[in-house]
């Protein structure tokens, strides 16, 4: 009994937590999303029944979009109890072993689904801000042009404290969205009240209507109807930070019920008022309650803001873990959370981007072109995978995963059209940004492949080698000697250079290589391969999942403690190698001179060893060798 009320009770802590996390963007949507819907562009008449048309179509999207495709179905898909487009994609490489083809089509699915999440980090917090800020506008119109100013200063604010790490201040994020929903709830039903007829918008056939009886117009509407569950990604994103159960009962719980409340709320107002088009949603509040909503809907921005830059994180990690990104320089903020990080350089390269963004576009509803295009293809693909994983993984009937699969992909396909044709209205800066992280996770792969033939070409077998070196040895000296190395099978270069120069081998030499698991966590019992190579040499594999941080001291520290390791980690020199590419016009490389450029760039800039795999750089000897490619 006991147990039960426990468990019950840590559901209702990550609940909160989840409320403050996971739905922060989709829960800022009423913001702008409606508005747009009813732009005067495209010419829809604000009548009652185009008005209910666009709330059933908002009611709808939301009930099959998320509630059905992910809340009940995609958040089935997870790995180890993670989730996102990264774990769905090793979960479909799983399930497909041996199938080259259908392996290639879901890697390039998922760089393609990797890329479109970073463009959706970099507008989320442009759009989130600059719509909430928008408010000033309401209350005054010569406030209008600080709106931009204002919305620069508080992004800066956001990523600037963002080295402070999000510990302290993710225990206010569940409170603060909790207000936020409550009211968009409360508001929201006020308004329904005042005109109940908007409860006509459940029916389905209303939607049906106002998606088709206005033309091209009805084509051009599907991209502003998409807005209303962007952040539905983040429900199956975050599900390993929280657990599916906890998503789930706050979503069906408050969510759901006060987005549809808040978005038929507007609509009632847009009924009675249709000079609220321009924005209804500050339009349902008196005058004095402006300026306090100017304020609560800020924090709720940057908090939908904050959940983006902390995805970003973690999925850059999870990239180059599984050796499809370059390393990043790591900082943990959390001595109790490990998942809590933070990471400099893609916290300033993403600024960066989004400070562009809001400069270049200047309002929510310009940047809404360019916010849809990156949200319909990462639900495409979602779909696609999520049928693979179903099919292969799960052993559904094969008739069940094409009927339902190509369904939602036809669903997503036509959101996805609708919002290519918006290119000219900002869609072609998502086009050109996923284009551009493509290509740089597509030439980190290609450059990873051409040093490993280059490697093949000049390395030496490690276990020959070593045989051959103790038949006569060098001088060996007391000590440890940890060498670092990609690959097991091989001498690593650091030994070479080392016996070259230093001619001397430790009394103990340890060969250690570390690998990326397609799991999420690695248990310590599956972690460690050890061989005794003889001689006074060991070779040791530590495999790390994709959402872990690897700690070697610490890892090593462990295996003493549990006597699988003799030697003292604490007393042990380190040697690592690190490569300065240089581009040849006839090299190991397939790619074409100006990519070697960027690779060698990418290179130039990743975090050394001795900082991604937390090594004591006291201790550390790392050699400098050059490559050709």
């Amino acid at each position: 009994m006991k147990s039960r009320s426990e468990g019950a009770e840590k559901h209702w802590v990550l609940s909160l937590a989840a409320l403050g996390v996971v739905f922060g963007d989709i829960g800022t949507s009423p913001l702008y999303a409606f508005k747009l819907i009813f732009h005067p562009r495209y010419g829809i008449p604000h009548n009652s029944e185009t008005i209910i048309g666009g709330v059933s179509a908002v009611f709808w999207a939301l009930t099959l979009i998320v509630t059905i495709k992910y809340v009940i179905l995609v958040m089935r898909l997870d790995n180890r109890g993670e989730g996102g487009i990264m774990a769905l994609m090793t979960l479909a490489l799983e399930a497909t072993e041996g199938r080259k083809s259908l392996r290639k089509l879901i890697i390039g699915s998922g760089i393609c689904g990797a890329a479109l999440f970073f463009g959706d980090a970099v507008i989320t917090p442009a759009i989130s801000v600059l719509s909430a800020i928008e408010g000033l506008e309401i209350v005054n119109g010569t406030l209008k042009p600080f709106i931009l100013p204002i919305s620069i200063g508080v992004l800066f604010g956001l990523f600037f404290v963002q080295h402070f790490g999000t510990e302290t201040v993710g225990k206010l994020f569940g409170p603060i969205t909790a207000i936020w929903f409550l009211i968009l709830l409360i508001t929201g039903l006020f308004w329904v009240i005042q005109n109940p007829i908007i409860l006509l918008s459940i029916n389905p056939l209303h939607a049906v209507r106002f998606l088709s009886d206005h033309g091209m117009a009805s084509f051009w509407i599907l991209g502003a109807v998409l807005l209303v569950f962007t952040g539905g990604e983040a429900l199956y994103t975050d599900m390993g930070h929280f657990g599916r159960t906890p998503i789930r009962i706050v979503w069906i719980g408050l969510v759901f019920p006060a987005l549809v409340l808040n978005y038929m709320g507007q609509g009632a107002l847009l009924i009675s008022d249709t000079s609220a088009v321009d924005n209804p949603f500050y339009r349902m509040y008196p005058e004095w309650a402006l300026y306090p909503m100017i304020v609560l809907a800020t924090a709720a921005t940057c908090i939908a803001s904050q959940a983006c830059i902390s995805g970003t994180f973690s999925l850059v990690k999870q990239g180059t873990q599984l050796g499809m990104m370059p390393r990043f320089a790591v900082r943990h903020t959390s001595s109790s959370l490990a998942g809590q990080v933070y990471m400099p350089g893609v916290n300033y390269l993403l600024m960066s981007a989004v400070i562009l963004v809001a400069v270049l576009f200047g309002s929510s509803t310009h940047l809404a072109g360019a916010y849809g295009v990156s949200v319909s293809g990462t639900m495409l693909i979602t779909s696609c995978m999520a049928a693979v994983v179903y099919r292969h993984h799960l052993k559904y009937n094969l008739a069940i995963c094409l009927v339902a699969g190509s369904c939602f992909a036809l669903i997503d396909f036509a959101f996805v059209l609708s919002n290519l044709a918006k290119i000219g209205h900002g869609g072609w800066f998502s086009i050109s940004l996923a284009g551009f992280i493509t290509l740089l996770i597509v030439t980190w792969r290609d450059g990873k492949k051409a040093i490993g033939r280059y490697m093949e070409s000049k390395n030496y077998k490690l276990e020959p080698y070593l045989h051959s070196l103790l038949e006569n040895p060098p001088l060996r000296v007391p000590g440890t000697a940890i060498f670092v190395s990609s690959n097991q099978l091989y001498v690593p270069h650091a030994l070479i250079y080392n016996l070259r120069h230093n001619s001397v081998l430790h009394e103990n030499n340890l060969f250690l290589t570390v690998t990326a698991a397609n799991t999420p966590k690695v248990m310590l019992k599956n972690r460690v391969i050890i061989s005794d190579l003889g001689g006074g040499c060991l070779r040791l594999i530590l495999r790390y999942g994709y959402m872990e941080n690897p700690n070697i001291e610490k890892t090593l520290n462990k295996l003493k403690k549990m006597h699988l390791l003799d030697i003292d980690p604490n007393k042990a020199s380190f040697f690592t190698c690190r490569y300065n590419i240089f581009p040849v016009k006839r090299g190991y490389s397939e790619m074409a001179n100006w990519r070697e450029r960027i690779f060698a760039a990418m290179v130039r800039n990743a975090s050394s060893t001795i900082n991604y795999y937390r090594i004591p750089a006291h201790r550390t000897v790392e050699v400098q060798e050059n490559i050709e490619i």
